[in-house]
């Protein structure tokens, strides 16, 4: 088990972790995409209700 933990921790300082900036920029792409799908989904779900709505 001892030897396990060594080579995580070993296998951790061979990551490249991302610059701040970087994180902070995925982290807003992300969100935006969120939002648009969002709006995307639930514009599509407004104007369907209104389709079957008038259809009936």
């Amino acid at each position: 088990m001892i030897k396990f933990f060594k080579s995580v921790g070993h296998e951790m300082k061979l990551v490249k972790w991302p610059s701040a900036k970087q994180n902070r920029h995925d982290t807003v792409t992300v969100i935006t995409s969120s939002v648009l799908f969002a709006a995307y989904l639930g514009a599509l779900d407004w104007l369907f209700t209104w389709l079957t709505q008038r259809l009936m």
